[in-house]
């Protein structure tokens, strides 16, 4: 863990408030932890539960099952707290943060995916720790992850994490529940998700966790088939990230390849809507690595929208890649053969530079 290029960190309610609120002191040593990961060169993200327990006690509503309006209503009053806690322990650090609100929505559609990464990408260039949750206030039960184990995997996938560390009140995977069988036995290492390791889930135990070990299984399926190691480490000590880097007792799932490789393997498998013409000069580019500019394109074809694959193609016509635009077709042959400079001008707002960027193409 201590080599991590892109760490994603998922806290739990449990770990971020107690019977008597925000747990300051805990959050202290989390942010310490952060500071440490980001001097040590990695980019860290941190999708965080909370915002309903927070606000439900500013609220005063009972103790137990809350209705959905209820819910929504302590999201948004608590989630004003959730990102002011993380921006005061984080602050002192030299650390800026940002909050990203999501739903399930935005990772399905390939449009809002394209978004979400973009910005993703942007703050952590810019040194920026996201703090991520459930857009509780909007997010019904069929726009709804449900819980942030999920979210987590999720998020870790379109920030191409290389880790992802879900800290909660457990401290891995056992054969059983340890809590009610003594003879459970703790698993360090998962090499792959069989049925056998799928059977071994079992049920919430926290009073404030919605998610227990099945969801957490299947953040793991999501996360290294993304090319993402995933960890299920107990996050209640002092400082949880620089103890599991210690050789505290944790659970590891290896992931499927890298986080590029499994991206580059998911577009690849895309039927393409359209083809895109390039020239020589932007042929060659491509070979080297680079993205696709608007200048060098000759001609579009087919019916495609923002996030849609296309067949990029060379002026013999051979398939050279393909990728995700980052315009509609109509756009696409608008400001076809101009420069990046000029898209704002032909289509009326500044567009982005890459018609289809390198990180979302792979080999025809």
């Amino acid at each position: 863990m201590a080599q991590a290029r892109r760490l994603v960190v998922k806290i739990g309610s449990a770990l971020l408030v107690g019977p008597d609120g925000l747990r300051v002191d805990w959050l202290e040593g989390l942010a310490l932890d952060v500071a440490d990961w980001r001097r040590r060169g990695a980019d860290v993200v941190l999708v965080s539960s909370g915002s309903i327990a927070l606000g439900r006690r500013v609220l005063g509503l009972p103790a137990g099952a809350l209705t959905l309006e209820q819910s929504q209503a302590a999201a948004a009053v608590g989630q004003i707290r959730l990102a002011r806690a993380y921006e005061s322990a984080l602050t002192p650090h030299g650390v800026t943060t940002a909050q990203v609100l999501v739903t399930l929505e935005d990772s399905q559609g390939r449009r809002r995916y394209l978004n979400s990464r973009a910005t993703m990408e942007t703050l952590l260039s810019l040194g920026v720790v996201p703090i991520v949750n459930e857009n509780d206030t909007i997010a019904t039960d069929e726009i709804r992850y449900g819980d942030n184990d999920r979210l987590a995997a999720q998020v870790a996938v379109t920030a191409g994490a290389d880790q992802l560390v879900l800290l909660s009140d457990v401290d891995g995977l056992y054969t059983a529940n340890p809590k009610t069988d003594p003879d459970a036995l703790h698993l360090p290492l998962v090499e792959h998700i069989t049925p056998e390791i799928a059977a071994m889930a079992g049920d919430p135990v926290s009073g404030l966790s919605k998610g227990g070990m099945k969801t957490k299984l299947l953040a793991a399926r999501t996360a290294v088939a993304g090319g993402c190691a995933m960890a299920i480490a107990e996050g209640s000590v002092e400082r949880p990230l620089n103890a599991i880097a210690g050789g505290a007792r944790v659970t590891w799932f290896l992931p499927e390849g890298d986080p590029q490789a499994a991206r580059k393997r998911w577009i690849a498998a895309m039927k393409p809507l359209g083809e895109i013409t390039v020239d020589a000069g932007a042929a060659g580019a491509l070979t080297q690595g680079k993205s696709l500019l608007p200048a060098g394109v000759r001609a579009v074809s087919g019916r495609f929208g923002r996030g849609d694959p296309v067949h990029i193609l060379g002026p013999d016509g051979v398939v050279l890649a393909k990728g995700l635009a980052r315009y509609t077709a109509d756009e696409a042959r608008r400001i076809a053969g101009h420069r990046s400079a000029e898209i704002e001008a032909i289509l009326g707002y500044a567009g982005r530079a890459a018609l289809i960027h390198r990180d979302d193409m792979a080999a025809g």
